[in-house]
Protein backbone atom coordinates (compact mmCIF):
# COMPACT_ATOMS: atom_id res chain seq x y z
CA UNK A 1 0.00 0.00 0.00
CA UNK A 2 1.28 3.59 -1.01
CA UNK A 3 1.85 5.94 1.54
CA UNK A 4 -0.25 9.12 0.47
CA UNK A 5 -0.06 10.58 3.55
CA UNK A 6 3.27 11.58 4.06
CA UNK A 7 5.25 10.91 6.98
CA UNK A 8 3.67 9.38 9.99
CA UNK A 9 3.33 11.41 13.39
CA UNK A 10 3.80 9.72 16.73
CA UNK A 11 2.13 12.36 18.77
CA UNK A 12 -1.71 12.13 19.22
CA UNK A 13 -1.29 15.60 20.09
CA UNK A 14 -1.04 16.05 16.32
CA UNK A 15 -4.72 14.72 16.32
CA UNK A 16 -6.20 17.23 18.19
CA UNK A 17 -4.69 20.40 16.54
CA UNK A 18 -6.92 23.24 15.49
CA UNK A 19 -7.60 23.35 12.36
CA UNK A 20 -6.20 25.79 9.93
CA UNK A 21 -7.30 27.94 7.07
CA UNK A 22 -3.68 29.30 4.89
CA UNK A 23 -4.52 32.41 3.03
CA UNK A 24 -1.46 32.74 0.76
CA UNK A 25 -2.44 32.00 -2.94
CA UNK A 26 -0.18 32.28 -6.29
CA UNK A 27 2.94 35.11 -6.23
CA UNK A 28 2.14 38.67 -5.11
CA UNK A 29 -0.85 36.85 -3.36
CA UNK A 30 -2.26 39.02 0.05
CA UNK A 31 -3.26 37.42 3.51
CA UNK A 32 -6.83 36.77 3.27
CA UNK A 33 -9.27 36.40 5.97
CA UNK A 34 -10.78 33.12 6.62
CA UNK A 35 -13.72 34.31 4.63
CA UNK A 36 -12.29 34.57 1.39
CA UNK A 37 -9.20 32.25 1.99
CA UNK A 38 -8.22 30.24 -0.92
CA UNK A 39 -7.49 26.62 -0.36
CA UNK A 40 -6.27 25.80 -3.86
CA UNK A 41 -4.78 27.88 -6.60
CA UNK A 42 -2.94 27.19 -9.98
CA UNK A 43 -0.66 29.92 -12.09
CA UNK A 44 -0.52 28.77 -15.57
CA UNK A 45 -0.21 24.88 -14.90
CA UNK A 46 0.75 22.30 -17.73
CA UNK A 47 1.51 18.90 -17.97
CA UNK A 48 2.28 17.29 -20.98
CA UNK A 49 2.97 14.01 -21.76
CA UNK A 50 4.69 12.86 -25.52
CA UNK A 51 1.57 12.77 -27.37
CA UNK A 52 -1.22 14.45 -25.82
CA UNK A 53 -1.05 17.52 -23.71
CA UNK A 54 -3.13 16.95 -20.71
CA UNK A 55 -3.29 20.23 -19.03
CA UNK A 56 -2.50 23.65 -20.76
CA UNK A 57 -1.56 26.48 -18.95
CA UNK A 58 -4.42 26.43 -16.51
CA UNK A 59 -5.03 29.12 -13.98
CA UNK A 60 -7.74 29.36 -11.35
CA UNK A 61 -8.36 29.78 -7.76
CA UNK A 62 -10.60 27.58 -5.49
CA UNK A 63 -12.09 28.83 -2.35
CA UNK A 64 -12.93 26.99 0.82
CA UNK A 65 -16.66 24.97 0.23
CA UNK A 66 -17.27 21.80 -1.92
CA UNK A 67 -16.30 22.52 -5.72
CA UNK A 68 -16.76 20.68 -8.33
CA UNK A 69 -14.43 19.73 -11.53
CA UNK A 70 -16.31 18.87 -14.31
CA UNK A 71 -15.10 18.03 -17.72
CA UNK A 72 -15.22 14.44 -20.21
CA UNK A 73 -13.28 11.78 -19.51
CA UNK A 74 -9.79 12.63 -20.78
CA UNK A 75 -9.98 16.47 -19.78
CA UNK A 76 -7.35 16.96 -17.15
CA UNK A 77 -9.16 16.16 -13.97
CA UNK A 78 -7.44 12.95 -12.44
CA UNK A 79 -3.65 14.24 -13.62
CA UNK A 80 -4.40 17.50 -12.08
CA UNK A 81 -5.12 15.57 -8.63
CA UNK A 82 -2.02 14.03 -8.94
CA UNK A 83 -0.56 17.01 -9.62
CA UNK A 84 -2.15 18.92 -6.32
CA UNK A 85 -1.31 15.79 -4.24
CA UNK A 86 2.57 15.84 -5.06
CA UNK A 87 2.54 12.66 -7.00
CA UNK A 88 3.10 14.12 -10.61
CA UNK A 89 5.65 16.91 -11.43
CA UNK A 90 4.07 19.94 -13.67
CA UNK A 91 5.45 20.10 -16.94
CA UNK A 92 5.58 23.86 -16.32
CA UNK A 93 3.44 26.27 -13.88
CA UNK A 94 2.96 26.64 -10.27
CA UNK A 95 0.31 25.60 -7.75
CA UNK A 96 -0.49 25.87 -3.89
CA UNK A 97 -2.23 23.18 -1.73
CA UNK A 98 -3.45 25.01 1.50
CA UNK A 99 -0.39 27.47 0.99
CA UNK A 100 2.39 24.93 0.21
CA UNK A 101 3.92 24.72 -3.09
CA UNK A 102 2.94 21.01 -4.53
CA UNK A 103 6.82 21.25 -6.10
CA UNK A 104 8.39 21.11 -2.78
CA UNK A 105 5.72 19.99 0.25
CA UNK A 106 4.08 16.86 -1.45
CA UNK A 107 4.60 15.39 1.82
CA UNK A 108 3.31 17.82 3.80
CA UNK A 109 -0.04 18.17 1.70
CA UNK A 110 -0.68 14.86 1.76
CA UNK A 111 -0.77 14.78 5.68
CA UNK A 112 -4.07 17.45 5.57
CA UNK A 113 -5.43 16.18 2.18
CA UNK A 114 -7.56 12.95 1.85
CA UNK A 115 -7.71 11.36 -1.35
CA UNK A 116 -10.59 9.28 -2.66
CA UNK A 117 -9.23 7.11 -6.07
CA UNK A 118 -11.64 6.91 -8.94
CA UNK A 119 -10.79 2.88 -9.44
CA UNK A 120 -11.41 0.34 -7.24
CA UNK A 121 -8.03 -0.12 -5.37
CA UNK A 122 -9.43 -2.26 -2.10
CA UNK A 123 -8.11 -5.13 -0.65
CA UNK A 124 -10.57 -7.96 -1.18
CA UNK A 125 -9.92 -10.09 2.07
CA UNK A 126 -9.99 -7.58 5.00
CA UNK A 127 -12.22 -5.88 6.56
CA UNK A 128 -13.67 -2.21 6.32
CA UNK A 129 -12.26 -1.61 9.90
CA UNK A 130 -9.36 -3.39 9.09
CA UNK A 131 -8.27 -1.24 5.93
CA UNK A 132 -9.42 2.44 7.45
CA UNK A 133 -7.80 1.48 11.03
CA UNK A 134 -4.16 1.15 8.61
CA UNK A 135 -4.92 3.51 7.19
CA UNK A 136 -5.31 5.81 9.66
CA UNK A 137 -2.03 4.03 11.75
CA UNK A 138 -0.37 5.58 8.04
CA UNK A 139 -1.43 8.85 8.58
CA UNK A 140 0.20 9.21 12.13
CA UNK A 141 -2.55 8.37 14.40
CA UNK A 142 -2.04 5.92 17.27
CA UNK A 143 -3.77 2.77 17.65
CA UNK A 144 -6.08 3.60 20.24
CA UNK A 145 -6.91 6.92 18.14
CA UNK A 146 -6.83 5.07 14.81
CA UNK A 147 -9.86 2.68 15.89
CA UNK A 148 -11.87 5.59 17.28
CA UNK A 149 -12.16 7.50 14.36
CA UNK A 150 -12.67 4.35 12.25
CA UNK A 151 -15.45 3.25 13.95
CA UNK A 152 -16.25 7.51 13.90
CA UNK A 153 -15.53 7.88 10.34
CA UNK A 154 -17.44 4.40 9.36
CA UNK A 155 -20.97 5.57 11.21
CA UNK A 156 -20.71 8.72 9.27
CA UNK A 157 -20.29 6.66 5.75
CA UNK A 158 -22.93 4.54 6.77
CA UNK A 159 -20.98 1.39 7.17
CA UNK A 160 -20.89 1.01 10.67
CA UNK A 161 -23.12 -2.63 11.00
CA UNK A 162 -20.86 -4.09 7.92
CA UNK A 163 -17.38 -2.61 9.36
CA UNK A 164 -16.17 -6.51 9.99
CA UNK A 165 -17.05 -8.00 7.02
CA UNK A 166 -14.33 -8.60 3.85
CA UNK A 167 -14.64 -5.91 1.37
CA UNK A 168 -14.36 -8.67 -1.64
CA UNK A 169 -18.25 -9.03 -0.34
CA UNK A 170 -19.49 -5.60 -0.56
CA UNK A 171 -21.24 -4.05 -3.52
CA UNK A 172 -19.94 -1.05 -5.83
CA UNK A 173 -21.77 1.71 -3.56
CA UNK A 174 -19.91 0.34 0.12
CA UNK A 175 -17.05 -0.05 -1.85
CA UNK A 176 -17.40 3.60 -2.40
CA UNK A 177 -18.00 4.46 0.98
CA UNK A 178 -14.93 2.78 1.93
CA UNK A 179 -13.50 4.65 -0.05
CA UNK A 180 -14.23 8.21 1.08
CA UNK A 181 -13.94 6.69 5.18
CA UNK A 182 -10.00 6.18 4.72
CA UNK A 183 -10.27 9.73 2.51
CA UNK A 184 -11.49 11.40 6.07
CA UNK A 185 -10.60 8.93 8.72
CA UNK A 186 -7.10 11.32 9.55
CA UNK A 187 -9.73 14.87 9.86
CA UNK A 188 -8.10 16.86 6.37
CA UNK A 189 -8.76 20.12 5.97
CA UNK A 190 -9.68 19.10 2.57
CA UNK A 191 -10.39 15.90 0.21
CA UNK A 192 -10.21 15.41 -3.36
CA UNK A 193 -12.79 12.72 -4.22
CA UNK A 194 -12.24 11.24 -8.46
CA UNK A 195 -15.28 10.25 -9.61
CA UNK A 196 -17.01 9.05 -6.33
CA UNK A 197 -20.09 8.17 -7.67
CA UNK A 198 -18.44 5.69 -10.40
CA UNK A 199 -20.69 2.95 -11.06
CA UNK A 200 -23.53 3.60 -8.70
CA UNK A 201 -27.19 3.56 -9.23
CA UNK A 202 -29.36 6.55 -8.97
CA UNK A 203 -30.24 5.60 -4.94
CA UNK A 204 -26.37 4.94 -4.35
CA UNK A 205 -25.39 8.33 -6.14
CA UNK A 206 -27.86 11.01 -4.17
CA UNK A 207 -26.74 9.32 -1.06
CA UNK A 208 -23.31 9.63 -1.68
CA UNK A 209 -24.15 13.21 -3.36
CA UNK A 210 -25.59 13.65 0.30
CA UNK A 211 -22.50 12.62 2.19
CA UNK A 212 -20.37 14.53 0.09
CA UNK A 213 -22.12 17.51 1.08
CA UNK A 214 -22.17 16.69 4.59
CA UNK A 215 -18.63 16.28 5.03
CA UNK A 216 -18.76 20.60 4.69
CA UNK A 217 -21.68 21.68 6.23
CA UNK A 218 -21.09 18.95 9.18
CA UNK A 219 -17.33 19.08 9.33
CA UNK A 220 -16.09 22.18 7.97
CA UNK A 221 -13.76 20.16 5.55
CA UNK A 222 -13.58 21.42 2.24
CA UNK A 223 -14.07 19.28 -0.87
CA UNK A 224 -13.03 19.26 -4.56
CA UNK A 225 -15.14 16.67 -6.56
CA UNK A 226 -14.63 15.78 -9.76
CA UNK A 227 -17.44 14.16 -12.44
CA UNK A 228 -18.68 14.19 -15.62
CA UNK A 229 -22.02 14.41 -15.07
CA UNK A 230 -23.24 17.93 -14.75
CA UNK A 231 -26.52 17.52 -13.16
CA UNK A 232 -24.41 16.24 -9.99
CA UNK A 233 -22.79 19.54 -9.48
CA UNK A 234 -25.50 21.56 -10.01
CA UNK A 235 -27.23 19.94 -6.98
CA UNK A 236 -24.32 19.63 -4.64
CA UNK A 237 -21.59 22.40 -5.62
CA UNK A 238 -20.90 25.74 -4.38
CA UNK A 239 -18.46 26.42 -6.86
CA UNK A 240 -17.78 24.87 -10.20
CA UNK A 241 -14.77 24.80 -12.52
CA UNK A 242 -15.21 23.59 -15.95
CA UNK A 243 -11.97 22.40 -17.65
CA UNK A 244 -11.91 21.20 -21.17
CA UNK A 245 -9.13 19.49 -22.94
CA UNK A 246 -6.75 20.44 -20.37
CA UNK A 247 -7.76 24.13 -20.51
CA UNK A 248 -10.23 26.31 -18.04
CA UNK A 249 -13.53 26.85 -19.84
CA UNK A 250 -14.84 28.18 -17.07
CA UNK A 251 -14.95 29.04 -12.96
CA UNK A 252 -17.58 30.69 -10.80
CA UNK A 253 -20.43 29.80 -8.30
CA UNK A 254 -22.94 27.74 -8.70
CA UNK A 255 -25.34 30.21 -8.79
CA UNK A 256 -23.71 32.41 -11.47
CA UNK A 257 -24.27 28.89 -13.64
CA UNK A 258 -28.12 28.72 -12.74
CA UNK A 259 -29.05 32.25 -12.95
CA UNK A 260 -32.87 33.05 -13.95
CA UNK A 261 -32.85 33.71 -17.46
CA UNK A 262 -35.32 35.94 -19.20
CA UNK A 263 -37.25 32.38 -21.40
CA UNK A 264 -40.12 31.16 -19.62
CA UNK A 265 -40.57 27.40 -19.21
CA UNK A 266 -44.55 26.49 -19.73
CA UNK A 267 -46.09 23.17 -19.35
CA UNK A 268 -49.93 22.43 -19.90
CA UNK A 269 -52.64 20.05 -19.22
CA UNK A 270 -54.34 17.82 -21.99
CA UNK A 271 -58.14 17.67 -22.42
CA UNK A 272 -60.61 16.09 -24.74
CA UNK A 273 -61.23 19.20 -26.70
CA UNK A 274 -57.36 19.07 -27.08
CA UNK A 275 -55.42 16.22 -27.16
CA UNK A 276 -52.65 17.23 -27.13
CA UNK A 277 -52.52 20.92 -24.93
CA UNK A 278 -49.44 21.90 -25.66
CA UNK A 279 -49.80 21.80 -29.46
CA UNK A 280 -53.03 23.79 -28.92
CA UNK A 281 -50.80 26.47 -26.78
CA UNK A 282 -48.10 26.57 -29.50
CA UNK A 283 -50.62 27.38 -32.01
CA UNK A 284 -52.41 29.96 -30.15
CA UNK A 285 -49.15 31.81 -29.35
CA UNK A 286 -48.31 31.88 -32.70
CA UNK A 287 -51.42 33.10 -34.11
CA UNK A 288 -50.52 36.33 -31.79
CA UNK A 289 -47.02 36.57 -33.00
CA UNK A 290 -45.35 34.90 -30.12
CA UNK A 291 -42.67 32.60 -31.14
CA UNK A 292 -41.51 29.29 -29.06
CA UNK A 293 -39.52 26.44 -29.20
CA UNK A 294 -40.05 23.06 -27.85
CA UNK A 295 -38.26 22.61 -24.31
CA UNK A 296 -38.41 18.50 -23.92
CA UNK A 297 -34.36 18.27 -23.88
CA UNK A 298 -34.51 20.02 -20.20
CA UNK A 299 -33.69 17.72 -17.26
CA UNK A 300 -37.20 16.72 -15.66
CA UNK A 301 -38.85 18.14 -18.66
CA UNK A 302 -41.95 16.42 -20.91
CA UNK A 303 -43.43 17.88 -23.08
CA UNK A 304 -42.34 21.72 -22.27
CA UNK A 305 -42.77 25.22 -24.33
CA UNK A 306 -40.01 27.76 -23.96
CA UNK A 307 -40.57 31.42 -24.97
CA UNK A 308 -38.91 34.92 -24.02
CA UNK A 309 -40.67 37.40 -21.39
CA UNK A 310 -40.73 40.70 -22.62
CA UNK A 311 -42.50 41.45 -19.63
CA UNK A 312 -45.42 41.23 -17.55
CA UNK A 313 -47.72 41.15 -20.53
CA UNK A 314 -45.78 37.69 -21.27
CA UNK A 315 -47.49 35.95 -18.68
CA UNK A 316 -50.78 37.43 -18.84
CA UNK A 317 -50.53 36.54 -22.77
CA UNK A 318 -49.81 33.06 -21.73
CA UNK A 319 -52.71 32.68 -19.05
CA UNK A 320 -54.78 33.98 -20.83
CA UNK A 321 -54.49 31.50 -23.91
CA UNK A 322 -54.71 28.76 -21.56
CA UNK A 323 -57.91 29.70 -19.76
CA UNK A 324 -59.52 30.22 -23.47
CA UNK A 325 -58.46 27.06 -24.54
CA UNK A 326 -59.89 25.13 -21.33
CA UNK A 327 -56.75 23.45 -20.29
CA UNK A 328 -54.77 23.39 -16.62
CA UNK A 329 -51.57 25.46 -16.50
CA UNK A 330 -48.88 22.74 -14.50
CA UNK A 331 -46.16 25.77 -14.48
CA UNK A 332 -45.21 28.70 -16.01
CA UNK A 333 -41.85 29.82 -14.38
CA UNK A 334 -38.35 31.30 -15.28
CA UNK A 335 -35.89 28.58 -16.81
CA UNK A 336 -32.70 28.41 -15.20
CA UNK A 337 -28.85 28.02 -16.93
CA UNK A 338 -27.19 24.60 -16.81
CA UNK A 339 -23.80 23.89 -16.54
CA UNK A 340 -24.02 21.85 -19.87
CA UNK A 341 -24.90 25.21 -21.77
CA UNK A 342 -21.18 25.85 -21.09
CA UNK A 343 -19.97 22.75 -22.91
CA UNK A 344 -22.33 24.18 -26.02
CA UNK A 345 -21.27 27.73 -25.86
CA UNK A 346 -18.15 25.87 -26.11
CA UNK A 347 -18.17 23.99 -29.16
CA UNK A 348 -20.05 26.72 -30.87
CA UNK A 349 -16.89 28.69 -30.39
CA UNK A 350 -15.13 25.94 -31.59
CA UNK A 351 -16.71 25.89 -34.62
CA UNK A 352 -17.13 29.36 -35.53
CA UNK A 353 -12.98 29.34 -34.82
CA UNK A 354 -12.19 26.66 -37.44
CA UNK A 355 -14.90 28.08 -40.09
CA UNK A 356 -12.79 31.00 -39.76
CA UNK A 357 -9.39 29.55 -39.77
CA UNK A 358 -8.90 30.43 -35.77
Amino acid sequence: MVNLRGTPRDSYAWSLMPRRLCGLTTRGARLTTVEDVTVIATEGLSKRFPKVTALDRLSVDVGPGVTGLVGANGAGKSTLIKILLGLSPATEGRAEVLGLDVARAGGAIRERVGYMPEHDCLPPDVSATEFVVHMARMSGLPPTAARERTADTLRHVGLYEERYRPIGGYSTGMKQRVKLAQALVHDPQLVFLDEPTNGLDPVGRDEMLGLIRRIHTDFGISVLVTSHLLGELERTCDHVVIIDGGKLLRSSSTRDFTQNTTTLAIEVTDSDDHPDGTRAVRDALHARGVTTHDGSGLPGAGHILLLTAEGEQTYDLVRDVVADLGLGLVRMEQRRHHIAEVFKDGDEQRKEAAVHGG
